[in-house]
């Protein structure tokens, strides 16, 4: 028997512990082609949020009675596939289950991972998609110029510490804003941040982004929306970019949020806004995957994970991601 996730009803506002719900399930023997696999590393992300909810996005609402799934690296067990060996790891995106048979079909959709050189989490982050949507969303639609200003919130998370270490290898002056002092440290000690925010203790957002960026902001790396992000209008320059790539600060409202009018900011500045998702440039997965993997074998990348241990915890380990109790990105280790 093996323990399975499942959405048990969708939440309204925060999520709570209630929404999801434990299963066993019996894992029958194979089929000609397909291998089982045991779980080692489960990435929760706040993107799950949205596919929570019945609305539609950009990919399909998670099934109420159904298994959550998210990027998941596991271990090959028993294998009746050619091309799987018993003991060969494998990430993709798979449901939240102890252990799980992968069909033939499911497996062009999976690659295999060497933990040899660089740690298996790795592959949920840095140079999993997590690396991929910084380096893509900042190199693709920020198109940098050394000596520009790059402006990040959410700095401290996953995508966020990545992006900004990025920033500074293109020759970019990097802010960051974060929830905590210790956060704030974190950005510049360990990710290579110039300055940083705490928009907790910061009354006037408006005057601290001013400050902090005193050349203006040419790029906007917009990981939580809201009212930060309406700061950051107050200081973008002619012909800025602004990346639009999440929006945790929005994700658990019960109504439509309202905020100021961005239209007048953009047409002033010939500033373009765009929101994205990494799969628009999936053609270009292989090249970014090496140049982060070059980065990181050159120590010109670094990355925190906060690692939460076992199973049973994944939910809370999600849960958690709202209220900012992770540093880098946020992993369950089964």
């Amino acid at each position: 028997m093996s323990k399975t996730i499942i959405l048990n009803n969708r939440p309204v506002g925060m999520p709570t512990l209630d929404n999801f719900k434990f299963i066993s399930e019996e894992i029958k023997s194979l089929n000609k082609g397909e291998i089982k696999v045991q779980a080692k590393y489960v990435s929760v992300d706040p993107y799950l949020r949205g596919r929570m909810s019945a609305s539609k996005s950009y990919v399909a609402p998670f099934e109420v009675g159904k298994p959550i799934t998210s990027g998941i690296v596991a271990e090959v067990i028993t294998s009746e596939n050619e091309n799987f060996a018993v003991g060969d790891f494998i990430s993709g995106i798979l449901d939240w289950k102890e252990e799980q048979i992968l069909t033939a079909e499911t497996l062009k959709e999976i690659r295999k991972v060497d933990g040899s050189k660089i740690p298996l989490s790795a592959y949920l982050g840095v140079v999993g998609m997590t690396g991929l949507t910084a380096y893509l969303g900042l190199t693709q639609i920020g198109k940098p110029q050394k000596g520009e200003t790059l402006l990040v919130s959410g700095a401290a998370g996953a995508v966020g510490s990545i992006v900004g270490q990025i920033g500074k290898i293109l020759g970019l002056r990097v802010v960051g804003i974060a929830g905590s002092d210790e956060k704030v440290s974190l950005l510049k000690s360990e990710f290579g941040y110039d300055e940083g925010i705490n928009y907790n203790s910061t009354e006037d957002m408006q005057s601290a982004i001013h400050k902090a960026c005193p050349d203006g902001v040419d790029i906007y790396f917009d990981n939580v929306g809201g009212s930060i992000s309406d700061a950051v209008l107050f200081s973008i320059n002619k012909f800025a970019r602004i990346i639009i790539c999440g929006a945790i600060s929005m994700y658990n409202e019960t109504s439509l949020p309202t905020g100021i009018s961005v239209q007048p900011f953009l047409v002033k500045n010939s500033a373009l806004m765009q929101g994205f998702i990494v799969s628009n440039y999936q053609e270009k997965f292989p090249e970014a995957a090496k140049q982060l993997g070059t980065w990181l074998a050159e120590n010109k990348l670094t990355y925190r994970e906060t690692i939460v241990e076992g199973f049973d915890n994944i939910p809370q380990a999600f849960l958690d991601l709202f209220e900012g109790k992770n540093k880098g990105k946020m992993i369950v280790k089964v």
